[in-house]
């Protein structure tokens, strides 16, 4: 019950916030079903029915999705869980080996309760440790044979990082050398051409297979899809349906989608490009309120998202955030929530430079989190 009413006074006061930084949340759902009407005016004629077990809308955002990552074809799924699970059962029986090159931050193995194993009957190896994706020779010299190599781009547990372009060639050439197949884990990969200063489809063409999100970055309402050769498509299109996701209408994610990639997409660019300046700025405004060793990882984002650490408890963390947006009406963090995922009392928060942050100036920045260091100065 306490949790309950802490979420709902911490929503009530990011809702009464003038502007917000990062986390501001989900749009209610007014708000979300006047978008889908929107869309649905921009991208469906006013009697087209509604999709039918994947055609219509569906097929239209599969050839959309294919034709941005350069790919022969692609699948709609309803989670990237799903897809990939069905990209990498369909490589298994390919290459004869069940075996996945991953890192151990690597989505499946930490947000997807083991579904690799349990449900695709997958074994996982780990040709590195080290916070960011497996070096050229971590590949060639990895003592277990494997069939494919995933790598996720950007690795976001790690805190959204990416190889340099030459890294990532040289990772992939190395996995090719030992016959294996590469596996793009890309929820995020729409934010990554900034970084590598290549086009997505230049991008995905080092893989033999890539997953996309539609929700994650593209405000998309759920939904993903696969991108691959024609064969390998159809193939993960029956294990979609021996997993349960070929439902009857999509149309509502389909939609969302399409927005997203018509929308959200050319802004990406823009988000990646304020990252850096935002992140400088907090740094510099947290060391002007006196907050102890401000770190920014990576120092220099790779994309529109970073990890920012303190070393302080969340919970005072949490309520100074709180009380900044209900005192000032300006939040850094908006729902966003800070958590100890190693050492007690050293928290870090995910922060997400979109649309809302481009409103922020970097003194903007630098005032608000001097001024959340004095809300912090009570609860810590």
């Amino acid at each position: 019950m306490a949790q309950d009413e802490d979420k709902a006074r911490r929503a009530a006061a990011v809702a009464g916030c003038g502007r917000v930084l990062s986390g501001r949340g989900r749009p209610g759902i007014r708000e979300a079903m006047a978008r889908l009407t929107a869309a649905a005016a921009d991208f469906a004629e006013p009697e087209q029915p509604a999709d039918f077990y994947g055609d219509g809308l569906v097929e239209e955002l599969e050839r959309r999705v294919a034709e941005l990552l350069g790919t022969e074809d692609a699948a709609f799924f309803p989670t990237g869980t799903m897809a990939q699970q069905a990209a990498l059962r369909s490589w298994a029986g390919r290459t004869g080996s069940d075996v996945v090159a991953l890192h151990p931050l690597a989505h499946p193995e930490v947000h997807e309760r083991g579904a690799l194993r349990v449900v695709s009957g997958l074994r996982t190896v780990y040709p590195t440790r080290a916070a960011r994706i497996p070096a050229a020779e971590e590949i060639r010299d990895f003592e277990e044979p494997f069939g494919t190599l995933m790598l996720e781009l950007p690795l976001r547990d790690a805190g959204f990082v990416l190889p340099s372009w030459d890294e990532l060639t040289a990772t992939v050439a190395a996995a090719r050398e030992r016959d294996a197949v590469v596996h793009f884990d890309g929820a995020r990969l729409w934010e990554c051409a900034p970084h590598f200063g290549r086009p997505l489809a230049e991008i995905a063409a080092l893989a033999d297979s890539v997953y996309v999100s539609f929700y994650k970055s593209l405000e998309g309402i759920s939904g993903a899809a696969l991108g691959a050769p024609a064969e390998l498509i159809a193939e993960a299109k029956a294990w979609r349906h021996r997993y349960g996701g070929l439902l009857f209408q999509q149309f509502p994610a389909a939609l969302s989608a399409l927005a997203g990639l018509r929308d959200e997409l050319p802004r990406l660019p823009s988000y990646v490009a304020h990252a850096g300046p935002v992140a400088r700025a907090l740094r510099e405004g947290f060391a002007d309120g006196g907050l102890a060793w401000p770190r920014v990882h990576p120092a220099e984002p790779h994309t529109h998202q970073f990890q920012l650490w303190l070393p302080y408890p969340a919970d005072a963390l949490n309520e100074a955030s709180l009380r900044q947006a209900e005192q000032d009406r300006v939040s850094l963090f908006g729902r966003g929530l800070f958590r100890e995922p190693g050492l007690p009392g050293l928290s870090m928060i995910e922060m997400t430079v979109a649309a809302d942050a481009l409103e922020w100036t970097e003194r903007d920045v630098r005032d608000a989190a001097a001024s959340f260091a004095r809300h912090l100065a009570p609860a810590a």
